[in-house]
This record gives structure tokens, sequence and C-alpha cells, in this order.
């Protein structure tokens, strides 16, 4: 059966490919040829149409395709009051904390959730809006970019961390949001044994931070309204055929899965990078849905519709058909394929998820 309420059946993490129009755009406002403005009017145009592509390609969701940036999950933690980019070594895209943590009024996201919701509505779509988990912050930053004098302590710090989550969470849904993502791309780097001696370098401990996470993520979510719908994404990464993360999800399945209060989970199942099926047996019975990332946004080759359905039916041996669903594993913003490709992936997700489970 179809589902009327996200996630759907053929679902899309998020970043597509941006038009010429729109990179052309990038580079002269880099150049100072046009103002910040112009770009923006651009970057409208832009997802406006894209949004009724998503609709006229079969999905049931519309997203903003990344088209504001590169660095939007660095734009959204630095629109944070106590939230600055840079820390010590100077890292691209690291982060520091050098206040009290706040989600202000006027933060951009807001109106950009506008204008999307408007031409998701026209289109007969549901916007979906992806924003970074707030164990992000966290994992980018380290606690040695936490300045001490607004965190003495790192339980502090998660304390106002998860508070900030709820008033974000609060002031998207009042601004017509129904459907939210957390790009989580910790709980993949947790599974990786490299990622995890970066922690223990830096004097962490994996297990506990599991647990901290969880903790300020529930909280985070847990006034949420019954209509809205907050899912994760753990990604990987994809930049021309390159992971961020690799190892299955032993390691972190039954934190996520049976201890988060997500509404459903998009997951990379690849098996040189991700392991496979067993991890779902940690999915709880009921309304929780995984979305199967089966579908590779790195090779341009199409994956045959019996290998997806066979794969499919090798996940429902472990939880109930019902609570699946079937995507790419990742978005295809720098994966390296063309505007055509993308789009056959995204039909192939459609025509199966039908196949699969009706029209």
């Amino acid at each position: 059966m179809q589902r009327t309420r996200p996630p759907f059946r053929a679902e899309h993490v998020g970043s597509l490919l941006r038009p010429p129009k729109l990179e052309e755009a990038r580079g002269r406002f880099a150049a100072g040829a046009i103002t910040a403005d112009d770009l923006r009017k651009i970057e409208d145009v832009e997802i406006e149409k894209l949004a009724h592509k998503q609709s006229g390609y079969g999905l049931k969701l519309a997203t903003d395709g990344g088209f504001r940036g590169a660095a939007e999950q660095l734009d959204f933690f630095t629109a944070l009051g106590g939230c600055e980019p840079g820390a010590a070594g100077g890292e691209p895209g690291s982060l520091r904390v050098t206040g009290k943590l706040e989600f202000p009024d006027d933060h951009p996201l807001l109106s950009q959730f506008k204008h999307l919701q408007r031409h998701a509505e026209i289109a007969h779509v549901t916007p979906k809006l992806a924003i970074p988990s707030p164990a992000l912050l966290h994992w980018r930053s380290g606690p040695e970019a936490i300045a001490s004098e607004a965190y003495p302590s790192l339980g502090l710090f998660f304390e106002d961390l998860a508070k900030t989550y709820r008033r974000a969470v609060k002031a998207l849904y009042d601004a017509g949001c129904r459907y939210l993502q957390f790009d989580d791309p910790v709980w993949a780097h947790l599974c990786s044994e490299a990622e995890r001696q970066m922690l223990r370098q830096r004097g962490e401990d994996a297990g506990q931070l599991q647990q901290a996470y969880t903790r300020v993520i529930n909280y985070a979510i847990a006034e949420r309204p019954s209509d809205i719908v907050i899912t994760s994404y753990a990604g990987r990464g994809a930049f021309r055929g390159n992971w961020l993360a690799t190892g299955g999800y032993e390691r972190v399945a039954e934190t996520l899965l049976a201890g988060t209060h997500y509404d459903g989970y998009l997951l990379e199942f690849e098996p040189d990078r991700a392991g496979g099926f067993e991890a779902l047996r940690f999915l709880p019975k009921g309304n929780k849905t995984v979305v199967l990332g089966l579908i590779d946004p790195s090779r341009g080759a199409l994956e045959r519709k019996d290998d997806l359905k066979r794969r499919i039916a090798e996940a429902a041996a472990l939880v109930p058909l019902e609570q699946l669903a079937l995507s790419p594993q990742s978005g295809f913003a720098e994966a390296g394929l063309s505007e055509d490709q993308q789009w056959d992936k995204l039909r192939l997700a459609v025509e199966v998820a039908q196949e699969v489970w009706g029209r």
C-alpha cells in the first residue's frame, strides 16, 4: 500500500544537481558581479521549477535540492545565536560555540521554507525540509571548540543544544513544516573504526556519545505535534563515488532504531560500505519506517528492477514490508551523474515503489 504520510514509498534524500543558470549565478556572485539579493531571486525561480519537476516525476515530496548553497549545514548553525564558523586548526566547515545557543526568530531557514512550501503546494506535493542534526554541531566542533565561559561542562552544552533544537522544531512547525529531516551523518561515522579512533584521540567515548546524542534528539522532538513527521538521514556522503564512512550499522543500530524517537530512518545499504540488513532486527514493530537506500547515486547505470525487488524482499524478511520504503543512497549534488541520469534514478525509485507497494 502506498503512503499518504511521509516517509513515502519512493523517497529522496534531498540534494539535486544545480542547473547551469544557478551555477553561473553563483560564479558571478563570487566575483562580485551580482548581489546576494540577485542570487536569491535566481535561487527562488530555480526552486520553483524544481518543485514542479519532482512532482512530475511521480515523487510525493519536493525538496529545495540544496540550491541555496553548498554549505547549507554550516549556514544553519552559524545563523544560531552563540555559534560561529571556524575552530582551532581552521578546518573547512568547522564551527565554534562562543556563547549561549539560541534559535532566532528571524533564522533565514524560516523564509526559505515558506518559499518551498508555496510552490510544493501548487504542485500538490509535500515540502520536505532538511536541517543538520543537533549531534552534528558537537561532532564537527568537538569539546575544544566549545567556550568554557559559555558552557563549563559538556552536559550543560548538550542541555542547551536540545532546548535550542526544540525551539527550532516549534518555529518550523509554526511556519507550516510537516516533513522535517535531520541530516544525521554522525551515526554512520560512529560505525567507522577510523572515526571512533578519532574520538578516542580527542578524549571522547563513542558509546557515551551515542547516549548523549540520543537524549538531545529525543528532547528536541519530544513536544512535536502528531501531524509533523521527523526522520533521520544517516548519510555517508557521496562525492563522485567517494564515501566518508564505512562499517555496518551493528554498532549503532539498537540505539538509533530503538532508542531515538524519530518517525523514520533513511539508511544506505551497500554491502561494501554499510553491510547487510541484519541491523534492521532492532526496528520496533509499529509505525516507524526505514527507507532503504539501494539506488547508487554515483553510478550512471540504472539498477535492475528485479535486483531492487529482491533486496527489498530480503529486508522484509526481518521487518514488515509495510515499514519499508525505497530511495537513492544519498543526494545527487556531488555524485557526478548527468541530470538525465539523476532523474532516471528517481523515476526508477517511483516505479519500483509502485510495483512493490501498489499504486
